[in-house]
């Protein structure tokens, strides 16, 4: 791997979740980002009471999302080899944790109107 592409990046995560896996996980993300973007431009405004229920649910997808890449990849916690491979755990907790935030707020917002 000479340079770092977004052909390469794509080949790499395809054959790490696989490619089914992981066209769907992006389709799902592209799903909840407009399903999120339509609830902002509807209400106008973000809820505070909803926003503070999607942080406090933000640890949940913090260790989730570890737990996921760990399952998928065949992994433990055991495997960690240094400051690279703990850096980016935490990238993949940090994430998970602001996507589930996202998830749950749109949820709310589309399941109770304002």
């Amino acid at each position: 791997m000479q340079e770092m592409t977004l052909e390469t990046m794509i080949a790499v995560l395809e054959e790490i979740f696989g490619t089914g896996l992981f066209w769907s996980m992006v389709a799902a993300a592209a799903l909840v980002t407009a399903a999120y973007l339509y609830v902002l431009v509807r209400d106008r405004a973000m809820s505070m009471r909803k926003f503070l229920f999607a942080q406090l649910s933000m640890p949940f997808g913090a260790v989730a999302a570890v737990l996921f890449v760990l399952q998928v990849t065949h992994s433990s916690l055991a495997d960690i080899g240094g400051p690279v491979d703990a850096a980016l755990l935490l990238g993949v907790a940090v994430a998970g944790a602001i996507g589930t935030a996202i998830l749950v707020y749109t949820a709310q917002s589309l399941v109770r109107r304002p």
